[in-house]
């Protein structure tokens, strides 16, 4: 077995090397002198051997084997071995080991060759000439050249920074975009809480409102919002014209509509009175909207004309309506049988609708024929679309000319949220009651303008004309022209109440304390004494009722 120590290092001593085995099978070790010098070919590096010091137990240790007989490696010098070849070689410094079994020495193989059992050292980096180690075995700074990192390895850091620099961005904008999300949802809740109590506002139902008149600003506004147009049905066959109110109440949900007679009396732009019949002929379609809207009190949005013609091509487009009449219909010429007969749930196209909603049979009151024209109007309404859009596109089928006040967009809108309520039953008509000389009594004051036109007259705005009532309880007819001059000419608009229960004293009389100040300017202007003024329950389409008494003196 080969004791050397560091086998692979070329600047150890050598040691003995097992080169074969013998006849006898004992080991051959090469010869001592022919290893050192095949260590140093071995070894380009390899300095020149210095002598050097022995210290004690090598001096012994070598002695003692000298004197045993044997041979500088430690091989046997006895007999029968051929030692006579071997030449004593220069002793290397060696560490302590045990003693050696002395061998036979045996031919050498040749150099390079593979001896059974022995593992060749592994060749060792070579060196240029000049560059060994120093005397403590370390190497000097300037032995070594330092070789770049592969340009893979640079690239690969490279990449590394631009992808942590890339996640950085990418958390940045993750930020980034949750902030915006979050900015961009409390604007929408901002929205949506704005047009809910925008909603509920227009609708009447925020908390804390009452049915009583909410003031802002000197104008009072009720909380119920309605939208009121004004329809003419104008007869082409005989010039007579009938005449309607559309009411979409928005907070009850309740389409009505309201029929005016002919006989009712309103005032004209000069302040006089005429019967609305006159108005509309006269006055044409904006002074008449005015006019009732004066009387009143309450703001219409629109005029829509609509001559007999037209109403038929409506209830063709419509699809014919259902009606249950209450009368017959002759036909056109005598002998004929009727265009309409009476009976429940009677299905009506355009000629028959026509004819149903203009007649008027001999003798009839007026009252007969509007309710008959207001059954038709809720009859087109039932099968109107209620989208606003589809109910435009039928407006605009018809082809007729609008006035100006109530285009076909807004038209169409309207009579969409009044079809939405007739389809499901919350519509009906009521007609206006009006006393013999045409002004509104306390039975149309208190049903209609007070229950279906807002409650109770609004205020009006600010700048715009008191409204004051004026009822005769003189007794003397000329009291009520004299009394509507004078206020006239003070800037007042003058809505004839009609004739009252003749009394004693006249009387101005306010129902809001707001109005307090504008009653006195009132009996100021007719001449009537501050004690006139009180507070009571005034007509409701009216800011102050004056009653004329008999005190009251005509100029």
């Amino acid at each position: 077995m080969n004791d050397q120590q560091n086998p692979y290092d070329p600047y150890y001593p050598p040691q003995p090397q097992i080169v074969g085995y013998d006849a006898y099978g004992q080991p051959v070790y090469q010869q001592a002198q022919q290893q050192y010098e095949s260590a140093q070919q071995y070894d380009p590096y390899a300095q020149p051997q210095q002598p050097q010091q022995s210290y004690g137990y090598d001096q012994q240790y070598d002695t003692s084997y000298a004197q045993q007989g044997y041979g500088y490696e430690g091989y046997a010098a006895g007999p029968g071995y051929d030692t006579a070849q071997q030449q004593p070689a220069p002793q290397p410094v060696r560490e302590p080991q045990q003693p050696q079994q002395a061998q036979h020495p045996q031919a050498q193989p040749a150099p390079g060759a593979a001896v059974p059992g022995q593992r060749r050292p592994a060749p060792g980096p070579e060196r240029p000439e000049g560059e060994r180690p120093d005397a403590e075995g370390e190497y000097r700074t300037e032995q070594f050249s330092f070789v770049e990192e592969p340009d893979e390895d640079s690239e690969d850091v490279i990449d590394w920074l631009k992808f942590t620099e890339s996640r950085s961005e990418r958390r940045e904008e993750a930020r980034r975009r949750g902030r915006n999300r979050v900015v961009a949802l409390v604007v929408v809740l901002a929205v949506a809480l704005i047009g809910g109590v925008g909603y509920l506002w227009y609708a009447g139902k925020l908390p804390g409102l009452s049915d009583q008149e909410t003031k802002q600003g000197g104008t009072a506004t009720g909380p119920q919002k309605r939208d009121v147009i004004v329809l003419h049905l104008h007869n082409t066959r005989n010039k007579e014209t009938s005449t309607a109110l559309l009411v979409n109440n928005a907070t009850t949900k309740q389409g009505t509509t309201v029929l005016l007679p002919n006989s009712l009396s309103v005032a004209n732009d000069d302040g006089t009175t005429t019967t609305l019949a006159k108005s509309v002929d006269d006055d044409g379609s904006t002074g008449t909207r005015e006019a009732i809207g004066a009387l009143l009190g309450t703001k219409i949005t629109g005029t829509w004309r609509l001559d007999t013609p037209y109403l038929e091509n409506l209830v063709e487009l419509v699809g014919g309506i259902e009606v249950s009449t209450d009368t017959e219909v002759p036909g056109a010429k005598k002998g004929e049988a009727p265009l309409v007969t009476k009976g429940e749930n009677q299905t009506l196209n355009g000629r028959m609708a026509v004819a149903y909603a203009t007649h008027r049979g001999e003798g009839e009151a007026e009252a007969k024929q509007l309710e008959r024209f207001g059954q038709v109007i809720r009859g087109v309404l039932r099968k109107m679309s209620d989208d606003p859009q589809s109910a435009t596109v039928t407006i605009q089928t018809l082809a007729q000319i609008l006035d100006p006040s109530l285009p076909e967009k807004d038209l169409g809108a309207s009579l969409a949220k009044l079809a939405e309520h007739a389809k499901v039953g919350d519509y009906k008509t009521a007609l206006l009651p009006v006393q013999e000389d045409g002004t509104l009594g306390e039975q149309a004051t208190n049903s209609v303008v007070k229950d279906i036109l807002g409650g109770s007259v609004s205020a009006p705005e600010q700048g715009a004309a008191v409204r004051v009532g004026i009822r005769n309880a003189s007794g003397n007819e000329d009291a009520t022209e004299d009394a509507r001059i004078l206020l006239v000419n003070g800037g007042y608009a003058v809505i004839d109440g009609g004739k009252a229960d003749t009394e004693a004293s006249s009387q101005v009389i306010y129902g809001d304390a707001a109005q307090k100040a504008k009653a006195e300017e009132v009996a100021k202007t007719l001449g009537l004494p501050a004690g006139a003024v009180e507070k009571g329950t005034a007509t409701a389409n009216a800011d102050v009722t004056v009653v004329l008494g008999q005190d009251y003196e005509a100029g």
